[in-house]
């Protein structure tokens, strides 16, 4: 394979017939090479003139993969560099992850994996190694990276990891509440990535029954099984290319988590039916609404699958935590509902309205505000989304915190309101968090009520004069939860 400006690229490595055997590999392929078999001889090239890609055995005479890795972190090189380490030093690799590496490969070195992940760095396809046409992307990538709307600091951290992760192949943990937006950071990661024209594929590993798990995630060969007609792929053969999502992991069953431990370490499926295992490139990407080390401690998931999936991790902040990008987001996802319903020109939220909403704590995040205007929109049929159009009375409960607590409550007069902190020696001092405060007080009538009820939620909340609706909404934005049975 010829080409008229080929990749530079330099192999260090100790043991010359490996060198031969790389350099021949990839002569093949059109690269222009250079070798090196210490970390000395490699920083002397590399101060001598750049490369496409550097090709680094962690094991060398005066140090290690690491130091090179290092080097071109400080000097703030463009090289993408690739990691060789010995089969099983699944430590190597995660370090050699973290410390900047685009990718990794275990000896024996696999050549077809060599070639594809060589190409893959430098963002070219190989022969006989292509991606399958199914897999590649028929039309232009959405922007993502753009709908994560807001400027507060959490996003912007957010935004900086997406820019840093999506130059490498490192494995991304992707840890936050149910509704904040993991999947729209996923796939950020993956547009923004080399991967960017090929497949992105999410599965939701909790919605998938256990007795399928192995046959949706590897495939399975004709009359494996009863009902097994055909050969079918599964998510990693499908993904090849591409990017795997992996939403909601900590569902997975542990025996599945054995089974992905070794497509992670190994790149390779072995389908249902199957006596050899295929390779397959593709990155991976996890998601979680579940804190994973407590998972681990409880022996519920694997803690060596945990250490290859957590080699970065990026915290996708609940919306309470970033109310001040309540009103980007806000315009974004009307401008999006409007465009879909072909509504013109886009509704806005009063004033009034957007105040109403910084006052709720948003338990389902990002998608229940989307699924609240969606409900606004249709409610509201003009060019202004109001207060009432919301329909959520309750959402203004700071805005009237007595409002269910006003039967409980002796009633105080203005005038007496004006002259009780003097009137009662002794009084305790005035909160200076009145919010909090507040919540603490609806807390504890709640939790007596409860107790009173034996944590019957309907017959707590009727004694309160509150709905069970309006108690479990409470109840979840106050974080009070049932006690184990």
């Amino acid at each position: 394979m010829s080409t008229s400006a080929p990749y530079s690229l330099l192999i260090v490595d100790d043991e010359p017939d490996l060198r031969t055997l790389y350099e021949l590999t990839l002569l093949r392929e059109g690269y222009e090479l250079e070798t090196a078999g210490t970390v000395s001889e490699a920083l002397s090239c590399l101060q001598r003139r750049s490369f496409s890609a550097v090709i680094i055995d962690m094991r060398l005479p005066d140090g290690t993969g690491l130091d090179l890795l290092h080097w071109l972190e400080t000097e703030r090189r463009a090289e993408k560099a690739l990691v060789i380490t010995a089969f099983g030093s699944a430590d190597n690799a995660v370090e050699a992850l973290k410390a900047g590496a685009y990718d990794y490969l275990t000896k024996p070195v696999d050549l077809r994996q060599f070639r594809l992940v060589v190409a893959s760095a430098l963002g070219r396809v190989v022969a006989g190694a292509a991606v399958p046409a199914k897999a590649t992307r028929a039309a232009a990538p959405a922007p993502y990276l753009g709908r994560l709307a807001g400027q507060s600091a959490a996003m912007q951290q957010v935004r900086d990891l997406i820019d840093k992760v999506s130059r490498s192949m490192a494995p991304v943990l992707l840890q936050g509440e149910s509704g904040t937006g993991k999947e729209l950071v996923a796939r950020a990661i993956h547009e923004s990535s080399p991967r960017g024209t090929q497949r992105f594929m999410a599965v939701n590993c909790g919605a998938i029954p256990e007795h399928l798990l192995e046959a949706e995630f590897f495939g399975y060969r004709k009359g494996a099984f009863t009902g097994a007609m055909e050969d079918r792929e599964g998510f990693f053969q499908a993904a090849d290319g591409g990017t795997l999502f992996l939403d909601e992991i900590g569902d997975l069953p542990l025996a599945m988590q054995s089974k992905l431990l070794r497509v992670v370490q190994e790149r390779a499926v072995r389908p249902v039916g199957a006596v050899v295992e295929a390779p397959v490139n593709v990155r991976i990407l996890s998601a979680t609404h579940k804190d994973l080390g407590v998972e681990v401690a409880g022996g519920r998931f694997r803690q060596d699958l945990f250490y290859r999936l957590n080699v970065i991790q990026i915290r996708v902040p609940p919306l309470r935590e970033r109310l001040e990008d309540l009103g980007a987001i806000a315009d974004q996802v009307l401008a999006r509902i409007a465009a879909d319903a072909e509504i013109a020109p886009t509704p806005k939220l009063s004033a009034a309205a957007l105040a109403h909403l910084a006052h709720y704590g948003f338990p389902g995040n990002v998608r229940e505000l989307e699924n609240l205007l969606h409900r606004a929109l249709a409610l509201s049929g003009g060019a202004i989304i109001d207060t009432a159009d919301l329909g959520l009375p309750e959402l203004a409960f700071e805005d009237s915190q007595f409002g269910a607590m006003e039967s409980l409550l002796p009633a105080v007069s203005p005038a007496m309101a004006s002259t009780a902190e003097s009137a009662m020696p002794g009084a305790p001092d005035m909160p200076t968090d009145l919010a909090t405060y507040l919540d603490e007080v609806e807390r504890d009538i709640l939790l007596r009520a409860l107790a009173r009820c034996r944590f019957n939620r309907t017959a707590a909340g009727a004694s309160l004069g509150l709905s069970l609706r309006q108690i479990r909404y409470r109840m979840a934005r106050l974080g009070i939860t049932s006690p184990e049975p």
